[in-house]
């Protein structure tokens, strides 16, 4: 398959009430063993990605490192790969807008770009956040690729679990809002895991909504029913293979 061909197949996996299933990856050899489990698609987690190559994650990973695992795993599968490109590794929208250039031509059919600051984990400006967005169009729409960008909002992230609220929602929407306006595909809200307000933000949001699993998200089949388009895994594959790995190695080394 094409470049365009991968694009437009990754574009038509996120329906709202199928969700697309992202388990996600971190190299070549985890995003071939996850497409022979049966992945429609494969998408790299940047926590992941980073611990795996002895970083913290928040843009620690040196960019040009990043792109060349991104080629390695573009070239390890058949599958549309997706990437998560943090905060777009840029001062400003101009560079936002070279790096998903350079993620492009390393084969990345679409990418996360999140709307808070890798260094305090902060939220941008609304109107910041949407001008780095447009800024990635722009370089995807300048190649000619169609490219699916998921906006992250990190809303959720800026209190515990249980002290969410509609409040927190109707920001989120306002972010979603803009970001839709410039350019964006779909909806990320990690942190997020009530199943009423998750809900909420799939009512009201202008894109399809991808929820992320953690402590007490709901199942896959009651976000099915909730309309969200698009579930990711993060950093849980990752964490779950060192923790089997590490028993592995207690156990051999006895």
């Amino acid at each position: 398959m094409t470049h365009a061909d991968h694009a437009a197949t990754f574009r038509r996996l996120h329906v709202p009430g199928q969700p697309l299933v992202l388990f996600n990856a971190w190299d070549a050899g985890t995003a071939r063993a996850i497409a022979k489990a049966g992945a429609a698609a494969i998408a790299t987690g940047s926590w992941s990605v980073a611990a795996a190559n002895g970083f913290p994650d928040g843009e620690k990973v040196p960019l040009e490192l990043a792109l060349a695992n991104l080629a390695r795993i573009v070239g390890a599968t058949a599958l549309p790969v997706s990437v998560d490109l943090e905060s777009g590794y840029g001062a400003d929208a101009e560079a936002v807008g070279r790096t998903v250039a350079l993620a492009i031509a390393a084969g990345a059919i679409g990418a996360n770009i999140e709307d808070s600051f890798p260094a305090d984990g902060k939220l941008r400006p609304v109107a910041e956040q949407a001008a780095r967005l447009a800024a990635a169009r722009r370089a995807a729409e300048a190649g000619g690729h169609d490219f699916f960008l998921n906006a992250r909002t990190d809303v959720f992230f800026q209190k515990p679990a249980d002290a969410h609220d509609e409040a927190m929602v109707a920001q989120a929407i306002e972010r979603a809002q803009a970001y839709a306006a410039a350019g964006a595909d779909g909806l990320f809200v990690p942190g997020l895991v009530d199943e009423a307000l998750i809900a909420s933000v799939v009512r009201q949001s202008p894109l399809p909504v991808n929820v992320m699993v953690g402590g007490g998200t709901p199942s896959n089949a009651r976000l099915a029913a909730i309309g969200v388009a698009r579930i990711s895994h993060g950093p849980g594959p990752y964490l779950a293979m060192m923790a089997q790995l590490q028993a592995a190695a207690e156990a051999a080394l006895r």
